[in-house]
């Protein structure tokens, strides 16, 4: 196993940074249209409809991206993260992904298999 670059550990280290504190901690809305702030939204797509698979999946992937542990908090809900795990985890950085999988045993590998 290769070690760590100091740049990968302070980039990993700012992620877990903005992680809530458990996956109850999402409280979110599951449907209807989200409409994101400027500071994690700056290019493009604002609003996103929940009910509405690739908008729902956009509006996940620049959350965990972007966002602070609050807007994680307010913007993402639970059941909708465990759900869209299997193919969010393939579309953010390896970096965001594995702190969120370290954190969270809810989105290991075992639970990706069962979805």
């Amino acid at each position: 196993m290769t070690a760590l670059s100091d740049a990968t550990c302070l980039r990993r280290e700012r992620f877990a940074r903005r992680l809530p504190t458990t996956l109850a901690d999402l409280t979110g809305p599951r449907h209807g249209t989200v409409r994101l702030p400027p500071h994690l939204a700056w290019s493009g797509l604002t609003a996103f409809d929940l009910d509405r698979p690739r908008l729902r999946m956009s509006c996940y992937r620049i959350v965990i991206g972007e966002a602070g542990r609050d807007d994680i908090c307010r913007y993402l809900d639970r059941t909708l993260l465990l759900a869209l795990w299997p193919t969010l985890r393939t579309l953010i950085s390896r970096d965001i992904r594995e702190v969120w999988e370290d954190a969270f045993p809810e989105l290991g590998p075992a639970v990706r298999k069962a979805v």
